[in-house]
């Protein structure tokens, strides 16, 4: 009797057991009623019917049903062949087993950034996320492929397996590269060339069982002409859709992707090595995920199922105010209110392309507002002269440098370069900086290898909240000489 009383039911999977038992119920009734449900689940069982009947799998495909629009197979042949399993359930219940995985995913990919009071009202309100809904609307695969990627890179730290998940989910859907090269720009080499060895194992395997269709997909299906045409409609929020939006078609516009491209994979993996280096790896991973939406040619807007565990990171290190702004922005009203399709966004106004390209605002300006205070370089006490060119020319540089001034010790000749005096420092712990986790001014080399190893030691912390790897309750940007003692 005492033992039933001690345990209790984990709120969280009672969430996710309800959700589950939704889902199930709705494929069974829309399979009784004959219904249609799920565009994209009947696409990846047409391309399993294409495989098992030995059709051309990026040719049109016979086995849609009558109500599915004629869309093509996009993904590489790997997947069709995972997808050859649908073949053996009607399409509704196709649906219904992508459907079911979608609150379990959920969990996994919210239990590394979440606090474990505040997971099971995050789960409840991920359901009314745009890219939620419309991945398990539409049958997709997002919510699986993001879970997958969080549990290889979070929770299998010490698994001798760790990095094969990613390379699997990357030959189902090729933008998970992205994360053999955050793998590498963490250091965690043996952890890149495992996924680097599975993905090229699948695709080998599908070459050997689909010569045909491999050779087709790498030589020209992956370019998706189909979706080329709607690069520039609403739905897609990557930089690709921003510029085809407000740029006419041309060089101008392809050199303006690439350049763009190019600066903005090289400035976050920078960011990702500057964060590891300060033990933040959850925030590590968002910014590679938040690249990978960023230079992607195409991101629908169920694309961005990365937006729930961004959320309860910021919940958890007590940002609630932006944790709620930013899931009031995804419930998908910022696509509905603005003219769509057909060419019509290339007449918006100022609000409407403010509102149009909200997705894409709300992940650049975090960056573009907080980058230039973060560079630093790696010598003790020196900024680099982008910093120092912010300042000059910001007026918020030059308020906040005003505020630095003020609370600076006039007698520490160690602060001449600019930086926070240790007072001054003291006084700012605890602000929305800080609890990012990202580095500040190092003063001495010594310092920084005990950064590293204390970032080595808080990766054996607990999952959850803000205990999670790679999290502190202290930032190693604190450090300086005059506060060392109390830290200790």
């Amino acid at each position: 009797m005492e033992f039933s009383r001690g345990r209790r039911a984990d709120p969280a999977l009672i969430v996710v057991g309800g959700a589950m038992t939704v889902c199930a119920l709705v494929a069974l009734g829309w399979w009784i009623a004959d219904l249609p449900l799920g565009v994209d689940s009947a696409v990846y069982r047409a391309g399993g019917f294409a495989v098992v009947e030995g059709e051309s799998l990026y040719s049109p495909l016979r086995a849609l049903p009558e109500w599915a629009p004629e869309l093509p197979f996009t993904y590489p042949p790997f997947a069709a062949l995972l997808f050859t399993s649908l073949t053996a359930l009607p399409t509704q219940l196709c649906w219904g087993l992508l459907a079911l995985a979608a609150a379990p995913s959920l969990y996994l990919a919210l239990r590394p950034f979440a606090d474990r009071a505040h997971l099971p009202l995050l789960l409840l309100g991920a359901f009314a996320l745009q890219p939620v809904w419309q991945t398990i609307g539409l049958g997709q695969v997002n919510l699986v492929l993001m879970a997958a990627v969080v549990t290889d890179l979070l929770l299998l730290r010490d698994s001798r397996w760790r990095g094969i998940t990613i390379g699997i989910v990357a030959a189902v859907k090729l933008i998970p590269l992205i994360f053999i090269v955050h793998l590498l720009v963490v250091r965690r080499t043996a952890d890149a060339a495992r996924a680097l060895a599975a993905f090229l194992g699948a695709t080998a395997f599908a070459v050997v069982v689909l010569p045909a269709d491999s050779v087709r997909f790498w030589t020209s299906a992956i370019f998706n002409d189909h979706f080329a045409e709607m690069k520039g409609w609403v739905g897609n929020q990557s930089w690709q859709g921003f510029v085809a939006r407000t740029v006419q078609e041309g060089r101008t516009a392809t050199m303006l992707i690439v350049v763009s491209g190019v600066a903005f994979a090289a400035v976050s993996m920078w960011l990702v090595h500057r964060l590891h280096r300060a033990g933040d790896d959850r925030a590590a991973l968002l910014v590679t995920a938040g690249c990978s939406l960023l230079i992607s040619p195409i991101s629908w807007t169920h694309h961005w199922v990365w937006v729930v565990p961004a959320i309860g990171l910021l919940a958890a290190r007590g940002r609630r105010g932006a944790a709620l702004m930013a899931a009031v922005l995804f419930t998908g009203w910022t696509v509905a209110v603005v003219p769509g399709g057909g060419g019509a966004e290339r007449d918006w106004n100022i609000a409407e392309a403010l509102i149009g390209n909200a997705y894409l605002i709300c992940l650049l300006l975090p960056g573009l507002t907080r980058l230039p205070r973060r560079i630093t370089l790696y010598t003790p006490g020196r900024r680099v002269l982008f910093v120092r060119v912010w300042r000059v020319f910001s007026p918020f540089s030059r308020v906040e440098q005003k505020k630095r001034e003020d609370a600076r010790d006039p007698g520490d000749d160690a602060d001449a370069v600019g930086d926070i005096g240790a007072e001054g420092r003291h006084d700012r712990a605890g602000t929305d900086d800080d609890a990012e986790g990202l580095p500040g001014d190092d003063h001495e080399t010594a310092d920084e290898e005990r950064e590293e190893a204390d970032a080595g030691r808080g990766q054996q912390n607990p999952i959850h909240g803000d205990h999670a790897p790679g999290s502190h309750s202290r930032p190693t940007a604190m450090r300086t000489p005059n506060s060392r003692v109390g830290n200790r």
